[in-house]
């Protein structure tokens, strides 16, 4: 069983499906400096770190979850 605080490497369908951003969105992203890079672990294989990936989930902005719930500032 694996420790929660186990490091995880990520396929780009598991950041995917982690984040709800398409491919060519996360390529954007990461080319712009606002999504974590990849790790490369083969000749044409890339992954991304599981933490870093949560901290960015993190590190976005409350907002617009407010906005769906009808909260105004």
């Amino acid at each position: 069983m694996m420790n929660r605080d186990e490091e995880v490497l990520l396929r780009v369908q598991d950041v995917i499906n982690r984040t709800g951003l398409s491919r060519a969105t996360i390529y954007e992203k990461m080319a712009r400096g606002a999504f974590p890079p990849s790790v490369k672990i083969g000749k044409r294989a890339v992954a991304w770190r599981s933490s870093d990936i949560s901290a960015w989930i993190k590190s976005l902005s409350p907002a617009s979850d407010e906005k769906d719930k009808g909260v105004r500032r």
